[in-house]
């Protein structure tokens, strides 16, 4: 994926999660593809708040919450097996989920518990001042197993029918500890530990038609995810006060909670041209239902969602030699995310990603992938206004990854 985006209408193993029917025009025989992807990113959000300027620590209305994540090993495995006009193939590897990222100083969100605390101890008039420890470390990881057949209903035909399970594990783990106000330590304590578990089934179809030698055509549709999400939630005592109001942030992580958190339902094109044999040039269009997958706190409905993400790809692949093929590729993903749905808990933003990568072919049935991939992101401000004055939250994200595949074939 990131030598080649643009996968859609692609006929090659590693293509196998984009354009499964395409698989049916490979050679008879057995196919293997192993990856690997490693991950940097970062998630920053600047927060500007008059009482932040309170904080002895750092008396500045300005605070900076930054998280790193670092994913050394991201694996994938394929498996197609082709037999005249039967295809049946296996895809295993994350499907969703941003891996883990941990905030050292914890998360805009958490600090603010510790004013709302102190105002409700010493009421606003009284409230001076206040210092405050905090940490923050979320993971997501959704696995998926993909397995289906494809038929070539013609020689130029070809469709799929295939599942997908998927196998979601999340834990968020944060503290609040060493909390002064008015230089007197209040002994309050937050601390939060929860583990989330849950399983969803994705069906599969699939399209490929091959009208000419010039061009490839192929479409997908993946059907909505559903997916509850079970908390097992160890929290302390304030923590737990918290969760039990509903309308509270913390309310989303109370033991024995089940969180809904489907994964939308997905409709891919694309098309791939080759005006001369070792030249291919490919445009893609992914379409996520964002408002028909179930979201906890509403999150799907269009107070949260103006309209539903899209994606726009594009992508050149040339095979100069016998034994190098180099490719360059773009993709745009555009959200339909309102103000409220910005948190620092949770936040997406808009993006252009460019992919660079070589295919090096030592053999005819054995090859090897090198991938770079950078994410530019379009940062966003969203205002909202608080008893204590307007807060301003600047968000901002960075990504770079590579990865390297080997493809097998006999």
């Amino acid at each position: 994926y990131l030598r080649f985006f643009t996968q859609d209408a692609n006929i090659t193993l590693s293509s196998l999660y984009a354009n499964p029917a395409g698989q049916a025009f490979l050679h008879n025989g057995w196919h293997m593809g192993i990856s690997s992807m490693t991950a940097i990113q970062s998630r920053t959000i600047d927060t500007t708040f008059p009482a932040f300027a309170l904080n002895t620590n750092n008396p500045n209305p300005t605070h900076t919450f930054k998280g790193e994540a670092f994913a050394p090993v991201v694996p994938s495995l394929d498996v197609t097996y082709n037999q005249d006009k039967w295809s049946i193939s296996a895809h295993l590897g994350l499907v969703g989920g941003g891996g883990a990222c941990e905030f050292e100083n914890g998360l805009g969100s958490l600090e603010a518990l510790t004013i709302q605390s102190g105002i409700a101890a010493f009421g606003a008039q009284n409230f001076k001042n206040y210092s405050v420890n905090s940490y923050m470390k979320g993971k997501q990881y959704y696995f998926g197993l993909q397995v289906g057949a494809t038929y070539k209903v013609l020689d130029n035909l070809a469709v799929y029918g295939g599942i997908r399970g998927v196998y979601a594990t999340c834990n968020y783990n944060g503290f609040v500890d060493d909390v002064t106000v008015n230089g007197t330590a209040t002994g309050t304590e937050l601390s939060l530990n929860c583990d989330q578990v849950g399983f969803g089934v994705t069906p599969i179809l699939g399209i490929h038609y091959r009208p000419n030698k010039h061009w490839e055509l192929a479409a997908k549709y993946e059907f909505k995810t559903r997916i509850r999400l079970e908390n097992n939630s160890r929290m302390s005592e304030a923590a737990a006060a918290f969760a039990a109001d509903p309308t509270h942030l913390l309310s989303q992580f109370a033991d024995g909670k089940k969180i809904a958190e489907d994964m939308p339902a997905l409709l891919t094109v694309g098309a791939q041209y080759s005006p001369i044999k070792d030249l291919r040039l490919a445009g893609a269009w992914h379409y996520y239902f964002d408002k028909s997958a179930t979201k906890y706190g509403d999150k799907h409905t269009s107070a949260y969602i103006d309209h539903n993400t899209m994606e726009f790809l594009a992508g050149v692949e040339w095979k100069f030699c016998k034994w190098i093929t180099a490719s360059c590729s773009w993709q745009n993903t555009s959200y339909g995310l309102t103000d409220a749905y910005m948190s620092d808990v949770s936040f997406n933003l808009s993006s252009n990603s460019m992919g660079l990568g070589i295919r090096i072919h030592p053999t005819k049935l054995f090859n090897i992938d090198l991938g770079y991939m950078h994410t530019f992101y379009k940062d966003r401000e969203v205002t909202s206004v608080t008893a204590l004055g307007n807060k301003i939250d600047r968000y901002s994200r960075t990504n770079d990854v590579v990865g390297i595949g080997f493809n097998f074939a006999w």
